[in-house]
């Protein structure tokens, strides 16, 4: 819930009085937040608001990252991994982000 509220009130600021009806958000693979979760979440959080009624896109960002002994880029369902060269160190470059993309105002 607490994320879903900090997106409603980052969007409310942004949209500066407007009413919102659908905000895009990029949430990284590894971030611990369930879609269905922060769909519910985000409805009760907008409850009263400008953003009311509003919509709430999610779109999943795989995991990758980046191998320090051969380079070698991978794409992961967790956050830890081997790559095929047998190395455990990696180098995270997405999947931890959780990010507002956009959003639709009238």
């Amino acid at each position: 819930m607490g994320i879903a509220m900090r997106i409603v009130d980052a969007v409310i600021e942004e949209a500066a009085g407007a009413r919102v009806t659908r905000v895009r958000v990029e949430i990284g693979k590894l971030v611990a937040v369930l879609p269905d979760a922060l769909r519910f979440c985000f409805d009760v959080a907008c409850e009263g608001t400008a953003l009311a009624g509003a919509t709430l896109q999610i779109d999943e960002v795989p995991a990758r990252a980046r191998c320090r002994e051969c380079a070698a880029e991978l794409t992961l369902d967790q956050p830890f991994g081997r790559c095929d060269c047998g190395c455990a160190r990696l180098d995270w470059l997405a999947g931890d982000e959780l990010v507002i993309r956009e959003m639709e105002v009238r």
